[in-house]
């Protein structure tokens, strides 16, 4: 289809640019910005007048539920999610059931996602069998079947030769290795985040030294092995800094943060409610100005939502019980507008933290608006306010912290390779 978005301001994060073009669109690609092509009819035309014409959103980490934990979610709800939330490709990990450890798994879901036709998956294969951190999978396997990258997801390995030996062989390979910064030990166990609030809710704590102690490690086999790594969820000032280092030492590492963890802290745990409990924990305003100053100095590389639907019975049970996860898709642009609206920092900036940063993390073309490039766009209203509510959110999983909160830019339309996946409320001919 031939679409024409007229009037709208063109917001190019990996370019640093915002100004008022139409954009024209033919056979999923963005054929021309400013001026119409030669011969261009348009069989559509979205009037973006007052709105913003972004990249559509990529998300570092997204659980799908799917296969397994279809009573969570599905693939089809949650990207329907994805896009009512602006996000056009997603990286998904691989703790489903069965886990995606094996090349056929991998292939049946990326043919289920590619028969939706929505949002682009990308999934991470299981880097070790059955997230058992016992035996290395078959990655070459895994890679040919369509996986970007291996992950232990939030299932750490406790033997340090099993991770190095993942590590030499994802490095002979060229392969990237996700890990979430974790000591399998001090962390057993943790509901919170260690420290006052958790000794006053007599909540057992997850102490900062299991995130800095993976950090250690994983950044000495680093150095032997050479391997690439990108490190999930930071959580911490101390792991912050630890990171700053190993990238001016010249190491190979990429990281991000939750979305969560750049707005929250342990304080608002509040009396034992649930809707907190998060993975990592949440932890105290410190750790959270130091995410916040490492995004801005760019020493963590990009943000994610962390999107992990739960149903309700898992979140009515007493905080230490309940399962950890949050609904995201849907918050990830308003919470990334709401932050840099309070850090005064740039809307382009920081897009780029949610756009064509994680695309350079994934190794993908994608989070960029240039002639030629997939047309995958958001197109949203930066003044506009929204009330999360379970009824406002298409995600299977109405669980987050967010409820109740008033949240700026409204998604108007999202399209994924020059189809029109998601509108609301706005005008087109």
């Amino acid at each position: 289809m031939k679409i024409h978005i007229q009037g709208g301001t063109l917001i190019d994060p990996a370019a640093g640019a915002e100004r008022q073009q139409d954009i024209y669109i033919e056979a999923g690609r963005i054929a021309a910005i400013g001026a119409a092509p030669a011969g261009f009819h348009a069989e559509r035309t979205i009037d973006a007048r007052g709105l913003m014409v972004a990249p559509g959103l990529v998300d570092l980490s997204a659980r799908l539920r799917e296969p397994g934990y279809e009573h969570k979610a599905t693939l089809d709800s949650e990207m329907n999610a994805a896009l009512a939330g602006g996000v056009t490709s997603l990286v998904c990990p691989p703790d489903t059931d069965p886990v995606l450890d094996e090349a056929g798994l991998v292939e049946m879901l990326k043919y289920r996602a590619g028969k939706l036709a929505r949002a682009h998956v990308h999934p991470l294969g299981a880097l070790t069998v059955g997230l058992k951190g016992q035996v290395i999978t078959e990655m070459v396997s895994l890679t040919e079947a369509g996986c970007i990258g291996f992950t232990q997801a939030d299932a750490p390995i406790a033997d340090t030769q099993v991770l190095l030996r993942a590590l030499q062989y994802a490095s002979t390979y060229g392969y990237a290795v996700w890990l979430r910064p974790q000591d399998a030990y001090l962390a057993k166990g943790g509901v919170a985040a260690s420290g006052a609030l958790a000794s006053r809710l007599g909540l057992s704590g997850v102490p900062v030294s299991a995130e800095t102690i993976a950090l250690f490690t994983l950044f000495e086999l680093m150095r032997v092995t050479g391997a690439r790594v990108h490190v999930q969820h930071l959580s911490s000032a101390a792991g912050v800094a630890l990171v700053r280092a190993a990238k001016a030492e010249g190491l190979s590492v990429t990281c991000d943060a939750t979305v969560n963890h750049l707005h929250l802290i342990d304080m608002d745990i509040g009396y034992f409610d649930a809707q907190y409990r998060l993975d990592p924990p949440l932890r105290q305003q410190r750790d959270r100005e130091a995410i916040r100053a490492a995004l801005a100095d760019g020493t963590i590389d990009a943000i994610c939502s962390q999107h992990t639907p739960v149903d309700d019975d898992e979140k009515l049970l007493p905080f230490a019980e309940a399962t950890p996860g949050a609904t995201g898709l849907e918050l990830f642009l308003s919470l990334t507008v709401k932050w840099a609206q309070e850090a005064g920092v740039p809307l382009a900036k920081a897009l780029a933290l949610v756009t064509s940063a994680p695309a350079a993390v994934m190794q993908r073309d994608a989070g960029r608006i240039e002639v030629g490039a997939r047309a995958d766009l958001c197109v949203f209203d930066p003044h506009a306010h929204w009330r999360v509510e379970p009824r406002a959110l298409k995600s299977q999983g109405h669980n987050t912290p967010f409820l109740g909160y008033e949240l700026p830019a409204v998604v108007r339309a999202t399209l994924v390779a020059g189809r029109i996946g998601f509108e609301r409320g706005v005008q087109g001919a």
